[in-house]
């Protein structure tokens, strides 16, 4: 039915239908495990050869439903939740790289994401090259190698919010038999679903626009189910040889186009954990229940605001994908046709001391290391977010030592440009 409803009626109502009698509202199944009656009715869950509820860790039927509600938003077949967005960029590389492996990734992303691929996957053996994603296809060609196995990126960059051509990096991805895995995080499948546009999976940190309210940290992969690990399978042997931990089950073969999501649940949730809690699933939820009432109210501000910043003569510039002056303006109409994000990069004219004194005198637009949710904020990734990383990679990641960045929440706009104009005088 899902496929048949609009965004927001998938947002309200998508994931929990109930039966006669049952709970109107999803309920909170705050439990670690579930009964059954005999033994082998146990062991055939163990052996993947029935479905249904035996650990939270992996499977909890509240945070089933919000994971379902999530794949139907974004077009997928197939979708896990995390324990936060971290775990699903983490997720969705490794579990189809592994020792020995390389991928491909944009180098416009998130400090935490460009560090955990930077530097812990490859304690783990696992090496990435970091492109320029405005490289020619050509070009972007030239950093696969023969073990290469996926190429990522964020479709609204963090902090700098770059639109990446979904359809570039999904034709050089394909050309080279890989799957393009993108993080919609900022733009939401309310204003891009990149699956339509020729990626394989998508992550999110369900933290920020999903939840909306600060209240839970959480993440999800979604599986277009469209990339055919068959076809590939000398590069893919996790899904498609037999996994001596399951008995010799083959995934692509039991599971079909379910095969990814299954076996990043059955074989890495239940190593390593990283998962949701039921209670912070049924949060989201809430959260996702207002994402398209939410969304373009975030647009909207930001575009007003963005829009002053950059006829301010004391703002030295600014980088917002709606605005014309946007290298990326013609990228996010394609894309985003709707809206962008609430979040926009600026820089102010003077000193790194005098940026901080401006955020420092702010009054309702508060310092938090937190982004897109109701609440307008602001942060100086250079000393907070990205601070791990090395002058020369901030420059690579699209991080300015003077970028502000400016998180434009729901409240009145006029309320949101008085505070930024208070504090610049």
């Amino acid at each position: 039915m899902d496929k048949k409803l609009s965004l927001d009626t998938i947002c309200v109502q998508g994931g929990w239908k109930p039966g006669k009698g049952e709970p109107r509202v999803l309920p909170i199944y705050q439990s670690t495990t579930f009964k059954y009656d005999t033994s082998e009715q146990m062991a055939r869950l163990f052996d993947l050869e029935d479905s249904g509820y035996f650990y939270t860790r992996l499977q909890n039927p509240t945070c089933d439903a919000v994971a379902s509600k999530i794949a139907a938003l974004e077009g997928g077949v197939a979708c896990m939740l995390l324990s936060s967005g971290q775990a699903a960029n983490l997720y969705a590389i490794i579990n189809i790289c592994e020792e020995g492996s390389h991928f491909v990734c944009s180098s416009t992303i998130y400090g935490g994401t460009y560090n955990l691929f930077g530097v812990t996957l490859k304690k783990f053996g696992v090496d990435v090259t970091f492109v320029d994603p405005d490289l020619s296809e050509e070009e972007l060609g030239k950093a696969f190698r023969p073990n290469t196995k996926a190429l990522f990126g964020e479709v609204l960059s963090n902090p700098g919010v770059a639109v990446l051509d979904i359809e570039k990096f999904a034709r050089v991805a394909h050309s080279h038999g890989v799957p393009l895995i993108v993080d919609n995080t900022f733009a939401t499948p309310i204003n891009c679903r990149p699956i339509e546009w020729g990626a394989d999976i998508v992550t999110h940190s369900t933290t920020k626009y999903m939840d909306g309210h600060a209240t839970c940290v959480g993440g999800a992969i979604v599986d277009s189910g469209n990339f055919d690990w068959d076809k590939y399978a000398d590069k893919f042997p996790g899904l498609t040889t037999p996994d001596e931990s399951y008995h010799g089950i083959v995934y692509t073969k039991a599971f079909g186009k379910q095969a990814y999501i299954t076996k990043a649940t059955a074989q890495l949730m239940r190593d390593l954990g990283s998962s949701s809690s039921p209670h912070n699933a049924f949060l989201l939820n809430l959260g996702l229940e207002t994402l398209h009432l939410r969304v373009p109210r975030h647009c909207e501000n930001a575009l007003k605001v963005a829009e002053w910043l950059e006829a301010n003569d004391k703002v030295a510039w600014v980088k917002y994908p709606g605005l014309k002056s946007s290298p990326y303006y013609e990228l996010a109409k394609k894309y985003m046709p709707g809206g962008t994000c609430g979040v926009i990069a600026f820089g102010l004219k003077g000193t790194r001391e005098e940026a901080i004194r401006f955020m420092d005198n702010l009054k309702f637009i508060c310092i938090v290391t937190h982004v897109a949710d109701a609440r307008t904020c602001v942060l100086h990734p250079a000393s907070h977010t990205h601070r791990q990383l090395t002058e020369e990679q901030l420059v690579e990641a699209g991080v300015a030592p003077d970028l502000i960045r400016l998180s434009v929440g729901i409240e009145n706009v006029d309320d949101i440009i008085n505070d930024i104009e208070q504090a610049l005088k």
